[in-house]
C-alpha cells in the first residue's frame, strides 16, 4: 500500500485510524482535516481534534499545513505547534489531537538524510527490554495526555529500575533502528515516539510493567 503510493511521486500521509488500522491518503490540491464528515482526513473518532482543524495547500510545488486557528487545541509538527503556515518536509510528524500522521513527499526537494519509511519501522527487531523502554518513553502521550513530552530517562529508568546510563544505551540503540539518529537531538525523542505510535509498534493501550 504504501509502496504504491510512493510509486505515485505525490505527496501523502500515513496514519493508524480507530481500529489501529494503517491508512494512506493521498493529499489532494484542497485537502482538509477535521472531525467533519466532509474533512479529506476525517478523524472522527478524536474528541480531541476540531470539526474543521487545519488545512493542508500545495501551492508552487510547496506542502504547507495550515491552522491559523481555526483548532482548538492546535496542530503539531515533530511537536512544535503551529501557528499560521508552517511547510511540510518528507518524514515529517503531524500531530492533530492524539492522532499521529506520517507526511511523505518522494518528489520533495528537500529530503530529509534519514528516511523515516514506515512499512520498515513496523517490521524492526526490538529486544524486549528496548520494547520496555520505548513504552515507557511513549508512556505520557499514551495516557491520554497528547501534548505531553515524552518521558525523561529518570522516569523511564525509574519505571524500569534501570540505570540512567543504561535508559541512554537503549535509546541510543532505538534511535538507531528507527532511523532517526541523524535527526537535531530535541527531536529525535519526538520522532521516535510517533514513529513508534504510527506504526502501531507501540499503542496507547500498553499496559504498565
Amino acid at each position: 500500500m504504501i509502496i504504491e503510493a510512493e510509486r505515485k511521486d505525490a505527496s501523502f500521509l500515513v496514519y493508524r485510524d480507530s481500529e489501529e488500522t494503517l491508512r494512506v491518503d493521498s493529499v489532494s490540491d484542497e485537502f482538509t482535516v477535521g472531525r467533519n464528515r466532509e474533512a479529506a482526513l476525517c478523524i472522527h473518532w478524536d474528541d480531541q481534534v476540531s470539526g474543521l482543524h487545519a488545512e493542508l495547500e500545495q501551492l508552487g510545488g510547496e506542502l504547507t499545513l495550515v491552522d491559523d486557528g481555526l483548532s482548538r487545541n492546535g496542530s503539531y509538527v515533530n511537536g512544535e505547534r503551529v501557528r499560521g503556515r508552517r511547510r511540510l518536509r518528507d518524514g515529517d510528524l503531524l500531530q492533530f489531537g492524539r492522532t499521529v500522521v506520517l507526511v511523505r513527499r518522494p518528489t520533495g526537494r528537500e529530503q530529509r538524510a534519514t528516511e523515516l519509511a514506515i512499512h520498515a519501522v513496523s517490521t524492526v527487531d526490538l529486544s524486549a527490554r528496548q520494547r520496555e523502554v520505548l513504552v515507557a518513553l511513549c508512556r505520557p502521550v499514551s495516557d491520554g495526555n497528547s501534548f505531553a513530552a515524552p518521558a525523561t530517562n529518570r522516569q523511564i529508568a525509574d519505571e524500569l529500575f534501570l540505570s540512567i546510563p543504561a535508559v541512554k544505551l537503549h535509546l541510543r540503540a532505538l534511535f538507531d533502528k528507527f532511523g532517526v539518529s541523524d535527526l537535531p537531538q530535541n527531536e529525535k525523542r519526538l520522532a521516535l515516539v510517533g514513529l513508534a505510535r504510527v506504526s502501531g509498534v507501540v499503542t496507547d493501550s500498553e499496559p504498565a510493567l
